[in-house]
């Protein structure tokens, strides 16, 4: 596409001299504006499909994809309706649970928290948790031996072996008025799911324990359907819909979630917007230089064309040699945005430790790791769009350098 006397040029033209130091500086900020736009941009896509797959796979990982709630009081023979859930292809288990709020007390230190009561089966089947126990044993969870978070723990000073009291939001009626419900309980194990919100708000009881905790004997008040992945959930969500009747309600996990997937997607649209501002001022910037070295090559291009350069060749040599500045930015910045993702967390690290701050605090982001995942068909359409932006501002300088009068340019030499 390019003869050597065009590269050679071109080339030439790139080089820094005296008297075009200008153009030069001005082509080397171009330079950086490409590069450090295109990594700000991988980088930033990449910590936010971080964020996302993160969060969906733990949500996912600790609730269900699917979960009925009792519309009118807690569900009677819930057994019956689960097996007509189990019954319809696609779903792998559903689990029978009881959910309910509840104070925390130890040594005068009170505090909310969410009592999640499960079967110990059930508990032992979600990787995410039976996985993530920092202290104690799975053995230790049943009878009046609960889970707790990190962060709780931490927080009210709590350690396997420690005793705690709950306080039921409904009590018991007395002619003296409605006494509290409480009941004393052991933890058992400490769990670190790696979600802030899990970590120092959730209290996994065993169902048993719940049921007699809520005065639920032998009823539940929610059932957890897993099914093989989420877009199987979707297909799948009106036949379970059927199965449940009037009985209950139905929700999915984007309806249960749906402020952090709405709250992700729009901050990850902006994010995308501005960032590719960066790219766009960048290529001005292209344009400004390239405009300033076509005015100062002016004696150049018409004594190139007096000898029998073409139109077309002009128009090659300031093409190639503006697209050279977006070309080798855009590569620049895509292995600087690349390596960067994939090492987000150990420079998070070392940033904290340099400068003594936390960076990222996980009770604001609800992580505590930093994720980033590079999604490869973004960074080639970030590659793509900004090659087109860089090529798309040489072209009316270029255009400009090719319709040049020699006989003008020459008139006053």
């Amino acid at each position: 596409m390019f003869s050597k006397p065009e590269r050679m040029i071109a080339w030439r033209y790139l080089r820094s001299r005296k008297a075009e130091g200008l153009v030069s500086v001005i082509a080397g900020f171009s330079f950086l504006g490409i590069m450090l736009g295109v990594a700000t941009l991988i980088i930033v896509m990449s910590v936010m499909n971080g964020f996302r797959l993160e969060l969906v796979s733990r949500i996912l990982g600790l609730n269900g994809h699917l979960n009925v709630y009792s519309s009118a009081g807690p569900l009677e023979n819930y057994m019956g309706l689960v097996h007509r859930i189990e019954q319809i292809d696609g779903v792998k288990n559903v689990r029978p649970m009881i959910e309910g709020q509840v104070l925390v007390t130890v040594n005068n230190v009170a505090t909310g928290a969410l009592v999640r009561g499960l079967e110990r089966e059930d508990f032992a089947t979600k990787p995410i948790l039976s996985e993530g126990i920092v202290q104690g044993d799975l053995s230790a969870f049943g009878e009046d031996r609960v889970a707790i978070g990190v962060k709780m723990a931490e927080r009210l000073r709590l350690a396997p072996g420690d005793t705690f009291t709950l306080l039921a939001p409904k009590g018991k009626a007395s002619p003296f008025g409605t006494i509290p419900r409480s009941r004393t309980y052991t933890v058992g194990l400490v769990f670190d799911v790696g979600m802030y919100e899990y970590n120092n708000g959730f209290i996994f009881m065993p169902l048993e324990s719940a049921q007699k905790f809520f005065r639920m004997t032998n009823r539940v008040n929610s059932l957890e359907v897993m099914a093989g992945d989420a877009d199987i959930a979707d297909r799948i969500k009106e036949q379970v819909a059927q199965a449940i009747g009037e009985t209950a309600q139905l929700y999915d996990w984007k309806q249960a979630n749906s402020a952090f997937i709405n709250a992700l997607k729009v901050e990850r649209n902006v994010m995308f917007l501005i960032l590719t501002l960066i790219i766009l001022v960048a290529a001005f910037n292209i344009i400004s230089s390239m405009i300033m070295l076509v005015k100062d090559k002016g004696r150049d291009i018409a004594i190139l064309r007096t000898i029998g350069a073409t139109r077309g060749m002009m128009l090659r040599i300031f093409i190639l040699t503006g697209a050279s500045i977006g070309v080798a930015g855009t590569l620049a910045g895509a292995a600087i945005g690349i390596a960067f993702a994939d090492n987000i967390e150990s420079i998070r690290r070392w940033l904290e430790g340099l400068t003594n701050t936390e960076l990222f605090a996980d009770e604001i982001y609800f992580l505590s790791q930093l994720p980033a995942v590079v999604d490869w068909s973004e960074v080639i359409s970030v590659i793509l769009m900004a090659l087109v932006l860089s090529i798309g501002a040489t072209l009316y300088p270029a255009w400009r350098a090719a319709r040049l009068d020699p006989v003008e340019a020459l008139r006053y030499e």
